[in-house]
């Protein structure tokens, strides 16, 4: 009996299943009804209705609500609002033009006042025994220190005292040919470095000129010369003894012509004097008298402190930029003969910072020395050197990398290319002054030449900081490179020289 009622139970649920999955046709009457194939249950899921999103008026809305007075009112209110903006920002702008300082125009400037002037009187002494073709090998360690001129000679054909025997046209067989010259000026103009020839007549002799009466022949042949050269490319002329000047009025205003002659605004040529003169009052009748665009003198031999502030003083109130720096030439020797070994950098910082031209005499710039002659053999340091040349080395170096450093800021930086020249300290051992050009950084450079005492120099000016950054300093264990120092209480070691900067403040 149970058996029967679980076989009913399950005919009852295939029957219900068979309801569903009959087709829609089943029963119709249909003659092919019979054979018609059962359908499954489809399930189909109905997706829930979702928040429509706001996508923005259309193009109809928008033109409808354009036109209504809140939407016009809020138009112009933006439309007033930026122009009153773009207005006030051109206004500002105006007013900060206005207000701003005006850049100061840029002295008119010659290639001599961009940079020292290196001289080499004995060619050989300097390149070896190659003459002129050596020299012109040494052109591109001449560029690493920034000089834009060379001084070179005399190398003419000349007898000691023999006015004669004079050939300024001819150069002496151990300098070279005229073709290593023009191959020489090539390779300088390259580099933007001038070359200027010493013409300095009776160079071997006891006077520059020869004699008295010899001055107004070998005048002619100065001037002969002088165009000569100029015309195969020479950038400049020297001569020593300007104090022919006194025997013969015309000579140098004769050669002061020529030169001018041959200069145009873009290649333009110097003329160079040199005096065996001390003081400033000589350099300045110098000056005055022959026209030189620099002269060589002596004016700060054996001088420091005081004596250097007040030469300085004289010759720029009177000169300006046409003034030539040096210490020790062609005929007096070497720096380091001039002055105390550990005072070069001292002396190399101040030549360098001085308003007008730097003229120095090779090998100065690692401190060669004279031996017995004014015309040493240049050294040039190989690394093959035994212990006890090492700290020679060492100090050669030390002074290379010092010239060189102060030399490329004069070259690039404004205040001491071109700048004022403003005293802050003198006294008898010190020496500290401004060079300050418009709007560029401005510079301080000060001095101590006492050899035992140290210095504490109290500056003050209206365009002085309180304090300023050292830039050079020749005794990096008193005073390194980047530290800032009060300027009411700078305080130098015995025989030490810094450079300080700090930038200009409206």
């Amino acid at each position: 009996m149970s058996n029967d009622a679980e076989v009913d139970m399950k005919d009852v649920e295939l029957n219900e299943v068979d309801q569903e999955r009959r087709p829609m046709t089943a029963g119709n009457g249909d003659a092919n009804s019979a054979l018609a194939v059962k359908n499954g249950i489809v399930k189909v899921k109905i997706p829930d209705e979702k928040e429509s999103k706001f996508t923005g008026l259309s193009k109809e809305e928008l033109l409808q609500v354009a036109g209504t007075p809140g939407w016009v009112r809020a138009r112009w209110v933006l439309l007033i609002l930026f122009w009153l903006g773009w207005l006030g920002m051109l206004a500002g702008a105006i007013v900060i033009i206005v207000q701003a300082p005006r850049c100061k125009p840029l002295p008119e400037m010659n290639w001599w006042d961009s940079g020292p002037l290196y001289q080499i009187g004995d060619v050989d002494a300097f390149a070896g025994s190659s003459g002129l073709k050596g020299l012109e090998m040494k052109i591109g360690a001449l560029g690493q220190l920034k000089v834009k001129g060379l001084i070179v000679g005399p190398i003419h054909v000349s007898t000691a005292d023999k006015s004669e025997d004079l050939n300024l046209m001819e150069l002496a067989p151990s300098a070279g040919n005229l073709s290593d010259l023009e191959a020489l000026i090539r390779a300088a103009h390259k580099k933007s470095i001038a070359v200027v020839l010493d013409l300095t007549p009776n160079y071997k002799g006891s006077e520059p000129w020869f004699s008295k009466i010899s001055v107004t022949d070998v005048t002619e042949k100065v001037k002969i010369a002088t165009d000569y050269w100029l015309k195969k490319g020479v950038d400049g002329i020297l001569l020593y003894g300007v104090e022919v000047s006194n025997v013969a009025p015309s000579v140098w205003s004769s050669i002061r012509e020529i030169v001018s002659n041959h200069t145009k605004d873009e290649e333009k040529k110097v003329l160079i004097g040199a005096t065996l003169a001390n003081s400033s009052d000589e350099v300045n009748n110098l000056l005055n008298r022959t026209g030189v665009d620099l002269l060589l003198s002596n004016v700060l031999r054996g001088k420091s402190g005081a004596k250097i502030g007040q030469v300085v003083q004289d010759l720029y109130s009177q000169n300006g930029r046409r003034l030539a720096w040096n210490l020790g030439h062609r005929v007096e020797g070497h720096l380091a003969n001039m002055v105390e070994s550990v005072t070069i950098k001292l002396h190399q910082l101040l030549l360098l910072t001085l308003p007008g031209t730097p003229i120095f005499n090779y090998g100065d710039e690692i401190g060669l020395k004279d031996e017995n002659k004014t015309n040493p053999v240049m050294i040039w340091d190989s690394s093959n050197t035994n212990e006890t040349e090492k700290s020679e080395v060492e100090q050669r170096n030390s002074l290379y990398v010092f010239f060189k450093a102060v030399s490329e800021l004069r070259g690039k930086e404004r205040s001491l290319l071109h700048g004022d020249y403003v005293p802050l300290y003198i006294s008898n051992s010190t020496l500290a002054y401004l060079r300050t050009w418009d709007q560029s950084e401005r510079y301080i450079v000060a001095f101590n030449f006492s050899p035992k005492d140290h210095a504490s120099l109290q500056l003050s000016h209206e365009m002085l900081p309180e304090e300023a950054k050292v830039e050079v300093s020749t005794n990096k264990e008193e005073m390194a490179p980047g530290q800032f120092v009060n300027l009411a209480q700078l305080k130098l070691a015995p025989q030490q020289a810094v450079m300080l900067k700090f930038p200009y403040i409206a």
